[in-house]
């Protein structure tokens, strides 16, 4: 391991297992279990929320007819929600993007704060409901609408994203802070995601073949963030700030949560 913990990694911990249970879908499975438990109680005032599309098994488009909609097979998204202050990552959920899966994490989001908070999300319709059913009416909430340019043609960039032209804010619930609607640091955080999972990179072979497998790897991965490295703009970790943590996690304290019951 080089005494750096690469999550996603192959050969690393939270590689992929195919098929058999090994120590890194048993690691996986305890950061999980205790994120669950230890973040909690979060004085976190203002959360940004978003999905980052993978995939599993294969793409959609190549997915044989029998696996078409089926789940953990073709396009996966994990929601992610980040506190724009401490930039400690309370809640995620791995799953469809449909309002089922916006439910689940907006509910797992609002059992672990403490106070009232301003929540920002992009334009995803499922929001709406998922937010009204989890906070009522206690919670200062605003969509950022991002409108983009024309998509790319033609081979030199096929790959490259559209240009974002201009935004456009509903003020949904609440009276949000015009200052703070914003969804930058959340999407810094999905780059994240794709630099240090090799599942999530984009033309590559490293994507999970199995849905659990890439839960275990994110849980894992979000763990590390959380409680193992140091924030550059915090100079401790997003666990600390939180004050949910009073010392920086070390790789061997990782590990040992396996022992953990």
């Amino acid at each position: 391991m080089g005494g750096r913990l690469q999550p996603g990694t192959g050969g690393r911990i939270g590689s992929g297992i195919s098929g058999r249970i090994g120590p890194e879908y048993a690691l996986g499975k305890a950061c999980a279990e205790y994120q669950n438990k230890a973040i909690r109680n979060l004085k976190c005032k203002r959360i940004q929320c978003d999905e980052v599309w993978s995939f599993c098994y294969a793409k959609d488009k190549n997915l044989p007819h029998d696996l078409k909609g089926k789940f953990g097979y073709g396009s996966v998204w994990t929601w992610t929600a980040i506190c724009a202050d401490c930039k400690l990552v309370p809640a995620l959920y791995v799953g469809d993007r449909n309002a089922y899966a916006a439910h689940l994490f907006i509910t797992s989001l609002a059992g672990r704060l403490a106070c009232r908070a301003q929540v920002t999300t992009d334009g995803h319709s499922a929001y709406l409901e998922a937010i009204e059913g989890a906070f009522s009416c206690d919670v200062d909430y605003a969509m950022l609408i991002k409108l983009y340019e024309n998509e790319p043609t033609g081979n030199e960039t096929r790959y490259s994203p559209a240009k974002c032209c201009r935004t456009r804010i509903h003020l949904i619930s609440g009276k949000p802070d015009l200052a703070h609607i914003s969804t930058s640091y959340v999407e810094r955080q999905n780059l994240t995601m794709r630099m240090s999972m090799r599942r999530f990179t984009r033309l590559a072979n490293g994507f999970s073949k199995k849905v659990d497998n890439l839960k275990h790897a994110v849980a894992l991965h979000f763990m590390h963030y959380n409680f193992a490295r140091i924030h550059q703009s915090l100079r401790v970790t997003p666990a600390m700030e939180a004050g949910i943590s009073d010392h920086v996690w070390s790789i061997s304290d990782l590990i040992r949560l396996i022992n953990i019951k």
